[in-house]
């Protein structure tokens, strides 16, 4: 083992007893404590946990994608807008009666592409991915309200039922099968971020660029890559959500960006990169949308909401820098 390999897994095991336990820990304490306080609506009823199999993977599978982005030291916040476009993207290819799985392909291709583009911008223009992805958010939101007018497109799928069963369907009429997709996705880059040698460049690229440099990493492509593995990602999501709700709206995914950072903190994700893992990334999206769904539960005004993940946001950063200095001590 190299000298970066077992940095790596020393560090990775360090942040995985101090984070991911904490994390899970939270995630219980959250499922306990809804079990007690919304008996009476029963927040686990089977109809609820569907929902949330639903509604949280579609979610989490943007999450684990940007938590390795934030792993290697830059955020996205252009996601919320990218699944609008691509979701106009992929509605109008549609209506033009062509094959869907072929639409499926170019619209992932097209996420693919603004990621690569995102990822261009951060690297080669030497500007903050905060800066450059707000920018970008703003850009591709004009551009579907733009395109679209603003106004809801229905899709019809019933003429193609083996295409959709692929992507909604579900399994004894229970448990959907973008849970499926979303398992696969996180051991994919599970793997990739824990076992392979790509995963090392992400951990030393977000730690210490300058020193990932040292020993021969490109840096730029290793973010690139990230970038686009989140613009795929948000270009999938995009794809089983239009289909699951069987219409395109330009305001899909608004406010996203935020709550999706929030995920990855309170998964344990570093706002400062080298430092995360895909268990608690995973973790952190599911506690996201539990939270959201006990505001409904509860039949709070939507308000809250707002009040709610901003709270969280702060805890999150709190978090990250009680971790950072109990890392600084113990090394």
């Amino acid at each position: 083992m190299n000298k970066l390999e077992k940095k790596n897994s020393n560090f990775l095991e360090y942040f995985f007893n101090i984070s991911s336990l904490g994390t899970i820990g939270m995630f219980l304490v959250l499922i306990i404590l809804l079990t007690f306080f919304t008996a009476e609506r029963n927040f686990l009823r089977l109809d609820n946990i569907r929902n949330l199999l639903f509604f949280g993977s579609e979610f989490t599978i943007i999450v684990i994608g940007a938590g390795m982005l934030m792993i290697v030291g830059e955020f996205d916040l252009s996601v919320g807008s990218v699944l609008a476009f691509c979701s106009f993207v992929f509605v109008r290819l549609f209506a033009m009666d062509l094959n869907p799985f072929l639409v499926t392909i170019i619209t992932l291709i097209c996420g693919g592409v603004i990621g690569m583009i995102n990822g261009l911008i951060t690297t080669k223009g030497k500007i903050l991915s905060f800066i450059a992805t707000l920018g970008t958010m703003m850009f591709w939101r004009g551009i579907t309200l733009l395109v679209s007018g603003g106004i809801i497109m229905p899709i019809d799928t019933s003429g193609f039922k083996f295409f959709t069963s692929s992507f909604i369907g579900e399994i004894g009429n229970f448990f959907p099968l973008q849970a499926i997709w979303l398992t696969l996705f996180a051991v994919i880059l599970g793997l990739i971020l824990h076992r392979h040698r790509f995963g090392n460049w992400v951990f030393s690229t977000g730690d210490n660029e300058k020193a990932a440099r040292s020993m021969a990493i490109n840096t730029d492509k290793v973010k690139i890559i990230c970038f686009i593995i989140v613009g795929f990602l948000v270009a999938f999501t995009a794809v089983i959500q239009t289909l699951r709700l069987g219409a395109f709206s330009s305001r899909v995914g608004t406010g996203w960006e935020f709550k999706v950072i929030a995920a990855a903190v309170v998964g344990g994700t570093s706002l400062r990169g080298g430092r995360g893992n895909m268990l608690g990334i995973f973790i952190g999206a599911f506690i996201i949308v539990i939270i959201e769904n006990a505001l409904v539960i509860a039949r709070l005004p939507y308000e809250w909401t707002y009040v709610v993940f901003g709270v969280i946001i702060l805890f999150s950063v709190m978090l990250d820098l009680f971790i950072e200095r109990s890392r600084k001590r113990v090394i």
